[in-house]
Formats: C-alpha cells, structure tokens, sequence
C-alpha cells in the first residue's frame, strides 16, 4: 500500500455551505453546475482519505465519486 500523499478529487451531490466545508480544513471546494455538485480536491494519504471518506458518511454527504487526477494521465 503506498503512503505517499496524491491529489484526490472527491465529487459529493448539492452545494456544501461553509459550515459543512469547514469539516474538510485541508481540501480545495468548488461548486459546479450551480449547486448540483462540489468536487473537494487535496493531497491526501490513503489513511486520510479513508478518514475523509468516513467524515462523509457521517455528514449524509452524497458521494458521487472519487478520482485521482494524476493517475488517470498515466
């Protein structure tokens, strides 16, 4: 398992006001397609992301997708 940090993209359903983007300190919001989506991105290690992905779950957040830029140029 590599431990190395890597950008992540990690796309949930609906516009996240700031109270619930204020839960994700180190990642970079965006909104798209007016308040259909918000793709939060960031260098992550896995076992941050996993603690990413479990705060998520607790928020009722809609996961939609989870990407790694970098790799998908490869």
């Amino acid at each position: 398992m590599n431990a190395e940090p890597a950008l992540y993209s990690i796309r949930v359903g609906g516009h996240l006001g700031e109270t619930v983007l204020s839960a994700f300190p180190t990642l970079v919001a965006e909104c798209r397609d007016p308040g259909a989506q918000t793709v939060l991105t960031g260098l992550l290690d896995l076992s941050a992301l996993y603690g990413v992905l479990a705060q998520m779950e607790r928020l009722g957040l809609d996961l939609l997708e989870v990407t790694r830029p970098e790799a998908a140029g490869r």
